[in-house]
């Protein structure tokens, strides 16, 4: 077996310094490149607004004003933005669970004609860039087929768009087809129908990929700028990305990077509670008997 390391030099002290050197810069640097950005933005909100455009900045603050934070929250409103998201991001990560768990099921236990293709032209949205959907997908919500409903400046201009998402129907179809056959036809010898064995048995099987998907389905949602900037003009009703732009002009350079942080806050916490649960569900190929 061919490796960048020769076991006959990794058997030596020499080799085991320059390889364990080499192994922990780069993880360092990563690591570094990551969270730096992170920092700049948590420590420059502790600055006040002369040393924070200074043109020669500081890496520690000079003088702390942890109030920015108190301040950013009250004074424009974060508050009722925050619930903002929060609705749109739970009615997109309900609605996702429900079309792409049924799609899926539908692709991968059900096996209707053109499967396939269907499954095909899902997957070939994802080669188009965001950019180049915009315009269809704004007059769809402006004027919904069949029913000539206008979504705009309503919470359904968000969630409807976010449930078809063809990426989570492929994750949830490939783990229903490793699902073992005999559990579906035992399901259906006992009288389950298509509904019930979805709930009572492919879903309890699934809890690993399902989280995967609700976490992509919260984070895709909560960090997106430009979509709702179109679709809810209403100020009232922004998410908490849209909102910063518009009061920027009305914020501080401290109070807008403290208004970033707590923006970011709930996503960094959601990824390190989760993180292992993602990996689990991105792998998940087989079941253990």
């Amino acid at each position: 077996m061919r490796t960048l390391i020769a076991p006959t030099e990794m058997s030596g002290r020499p080799g085991r310094f320059i390889y364990r050197f080499v192994l922990v810069s780069t993880l360092v640097g990563f690591t570094l490149a990551f969270v730096f950005p992170l920092y700049w933005m948590a420590t420059g909100a502790l600055k006040s607004s002369r040393e924070l455009a200074d043109p020669n900045p500081t890496v520690w603050p000079e003088s702390w004003h942890p109030e920015t934070y108190s301040e950013a929250w009250s004074n424009v409103g974060l508050g009722h933005h925050f619930l903002n998201t929060l609705i749109l991001a739970a009615g997109a990560w309900l609605l996702q669970l429900i079309v792409a768990t049924s799609a899926a099921y539908a692709l991968s236990a059900l096996r209707p004609v053109l499967g396939n293709v269907v499954l095909a032209m899902m997957l070939a949205t994802l080669m188009l860039p965001v950019t180049a959907l915009l315009v269809p997908s704004y007059l769809t919500v402006t004027d919904v087929p069949l029913l000539h409903l206008n979504l705009i400046n309503t919470p359904w201009a968000i969630w409807l768009p976010a449930s078809a998402n063809a990426f989570n129907v492929f994750i949830l179809k490939r783990f229903f087809d490793q699902i073992p056959t005999e559990l579906i036809e035992a399901a259906r010898i006992d009288g389950a129908g298509p509904l019930r064995t979805l709930l009572l048995v492919v879903l309890p099987l699934s809890r690993p990929v399902l989280a995967v998907v609700s976490i992509f389905a919260v984070v895709g949602v909560w960090k997106d700028f430009l979509w709702p900037l179109l679709v809810l003009p209403d100020s009232a009703r922004q998410p908490i990305t849209v909102a910063l732009l518009r009061l920027s002009e009305f914020m501080s350079a401290n109070q807008l990077l403290a208004g970033m942080v707590m923006a970011s806050i709930p996503l960094l916490v959601l990824f390190l509670i989760f993180q292992r649960h993602i990996v689990a569900g991105l792998t998940a190929g087989s079941l253990k008997g």
